[in-house]
């Protein structure tokens, strides 16, 4: 898959070949006329395969800085010389550090905001761009940036802020003066009648899975809450294709929050990109059962710790998530009071044969291929809904114009669920 952009120099073109949902990419680049479209694209190639990902962050005339995860699990900048630029001459501008890399921007001409992600909060520090050194870093609570806005030619920049009990505040940073302490201002904050942060309270808590990995998951609720085990709660969860769930603010949530005396969990599973490629790898292709795993250990650790009971713990997903909490279903009934799935992927035999299926074979794997096909044969939620037993109140959404994953999906497991346990089951099994 192809796209493209132009330096901002607005010299050089820049294009990126993608394969799959995997982070990796070519990258080809062609010099611009100075006005109108070159009579034909003779390009440089500069990468011409799909070892890693590189992302275009800034030039110095013929000096690019790319982002990339070549041999950098949690991604490094490098710099590659348009006329010298064979990978031996590539240089390390900043190298990979213990915590994910995930977006760079340039401002001033000559300054580098990174964020970091750091145990599923963002951390904003500003370097200089040729050397890479650290000037300072940017103080913030525990969070996470949802906007930013700079420009290689301006000399400032706007951020959004936000987290689980914060709707979100835009800063502002003057770095017109200067070369280090600078502040980040409020520009504009959002205010919501009635709601008051400091009434509730977000805790991170790193809980053990099957296996003995340490898997963190947020859990926000109001501070008055009681831990008595008979609170509502409800767990959400994503885990694939490299996607982080940072904290983020819901007005439905804090309703159900604020109103209904609930707990929102947030699960960091692996599958996610939240501790880079290597915890995205452990959780996909044969080893996607572990996401399962991880976010079962979840609501058994929400319930060991009295935030609620099984009876009361609901679980939601979508897409992924969606195939995620249908296969959690599945295997522990008995630990949830019920499931709402987003159009969910549930069909692992054939997912691969409608519209864009075919490009998350690099998450899931082939079912044409015998050894892939066992993997999933072993928690495709359509084929392995149990015979018997109570099954929590289930309700399964979908449109029927989805392109992306098709209604399929979810009215054959509906289908199936309400044919083997819709006669007997106390709970309702439905779908919208």
């Amino acid at each position: 898959m192809p796209g493209c952009e132009v330096s901002d120099c607005g010299t050089i073109l820049l294009v990126y070949i993608s394969k799959g949902c995997e982070p990796v990419n070519k990258l080809w680049v062609h010099d611009l006329p100075d006005q109108g479209l070159p009579e034909q694209f003779n390009f440089t190639k500069i990468v011409d395969n799909f070892d890693a990902e590189y992302d275009f962050i800034a030039n110095k005339g013929r000096v690019f800085y790319l982002k990339t995860n070549l041999k950098a699990d949690r991604y490094k900048l490098i710099s590659v010389d348009l006329d010298n630029p064979s990978q031996e001459n590539w240089k390390e501008i900043m190298a990979e550090k213990t915590s994910v890399l995930e977006w760079i921007g340039c401002v001033r001409g000559n300054l580098l905001v990174t964020c970091y992600m750091e145990d599923c909060v963002n951390r904003l520090y500003i370097h200089q761009l040729e050397s890479g050194s650290l000037i300072q870093a940017v103080d913030l609570p525990p969070g996470s940036i949802v906007g930013y806005s700079g420009r290689s030619k301006d000399s400032f920049m706007y951020f959004k802020f936000m987290s689980f009990i914060n709707p979100g505040v835009i800063y502002y940073m003057d770095l017109s003066k200067g070369e280090d302490n600078f502040t980040a201002e409020v520009f504009k904050e959002t205010a919501i009648k009635g709601f008051n942060s400091s009434d509730y309270v977000t805790n991170q808590i790193f809980f053990t899975s099957k296996d003995g990995t340490k898997v963190p998951m947020f859990v926000t609720h109001s501070k008055d809450l009681v831990l008595d085990g008979s609170n509502p709660t409800l767990m959400y969860g994503y885990g694939g294709f490299n996607i982080s769930l940072t904290p983020s603010y819901s007005s439905s949530r804090m309703i159900f929050i604020k109103f209904l005396g609930g707990v929102f969990c947030e699960v960091n599973m692996r599958g996610g990109g939240e501790y880079g490629n290597d915890w995205h790898h452990a959780g996909s292709l044969a080893s996607k059962q572990n996401v399962f795993d991880d976010f079962i250990s979840a609501g058994e650790e929400l319930c060991k710790l009295k935030y609620t009971s099984p009876k009361k713990l609901a679980i939601e997903g979508g897409s992924n998530g969606g195939l995620l909490v249908a296969a959690c279903a599945n295997q522990r009934p008995d630990l949830f009071g019920a499931v709402v799935c987003h159009v969910g992927v549930l069909d692992m035999y054939r997912y691969q044969k409608f519209t864009i299926g075919h490009a998350w074979m690099t998450e899931f794997g082939d079912p044409d291929k015998g050894e892939e096909w066992e993997w999933l044969r072993g928690y495709s939620p359509l084929h392995n809904i149990p015979a018997k037993g109570v099954y929590p109140a289930t309700l399964l959404l979908t449109g029927d114009h989805d392109d992306r994953v098709v209604p399929l999906h979810s009215l054959k497991f509906i289908a199936t669920l309400q044919h083997k346990l819709g006669a007997d089951n106390p709970h309702p099994l439905l779908i919208r």
